[in-house]
């Protein structure tokens, strides 16, 4: 059974952020609040945990496109490519916010992600994942529970997500009602920058 915790995101209580990092570091799946849909994740590092997801997903671990949440860019070419200054000020400009980023992945990714060409980078605008992340000290893999055929209540609703999530997770965060809308997603490996997905995110940014 999944542990069910309440977190604040005004103020995220200390003790329990660092409650949801020790499930993390010992490899435990958590669904956790973003500035979008509720998110399924886990430690970047921990590649049982992140085969789990890709289990849980129905995809293969290696072919997975999950999302690299990380708590600002400060890390990013631990997992990004060098990027010119017209990217790096499009994602100063979008972040922390409701975009999901397709960069070209770096060589010093993480052994289960080594032939990947790109990666999607986030930084949630919600205080709860952003801290997570950053006392976890490295990003976490997620993806959203969020049904792309259908806007169904319990991707909104942490308790109906509890009930259904519960015989898979290790934690789920309840931090009230969350959003149906994912984020927007941007192609920026290439020179000209591509909208992928449009969501939350406005365009207008760029």
């Amino acid at each position: 059974m999944a542990e069910f915790i309440k977190i604040y995101e005004e103020n995220p209580n200390p003790r329990e952020i660092k409650k949801v990092v020790e499930v993390l570091k010992r490899g435990g799946l958590i669904i956790y609040p973003t500035d979008t849909v509720y998110g399924l994740g886990c430690d970047i590092t921990n590649v049982k945990a992140l085969e789990r997801i890709a289990q849980i997903k129905g995809v293969k671990l290696e072919k997975a496109n999950f999302s690299f949440v990380c708590h600002d860019l400060s890390n990013l070419s631990d997992y990004v490519k060098q990027i010119d200054n017209s990217t790096f000020k499009i994602l100063k400009r979008a972040l922390p916010g409701p975009y999901t980023f397709i960069l070209p992945g770096a060589k010093t990714l993480p052994s289960v992600f080594k032939k990947k060409k790109t990666v999607g980078i986030r930084v949630p605008g919600n205080a709860i994942a952003l801290e997570i992340v950053k006392q976890l000290g490295n990003p976490i893999i997620s993806t959203s529970i969020h049904d792309e055929d259908d806007v169904l209540e319990y991707t909104t609703d942490p308790e109906l997500i509890y009930e259904k999530w519960d015989n898979l997770v290790d934690l789920v965060i309840d931090a009230g009602y969350g959003d149906n809308v994912a984020s927007t997603i941007i192609d920026l490996s290439e020179d000209v920058p591509t909208i992928i997905r449009e969501g939350k995110g406005s365009l207008e940014i760029f």
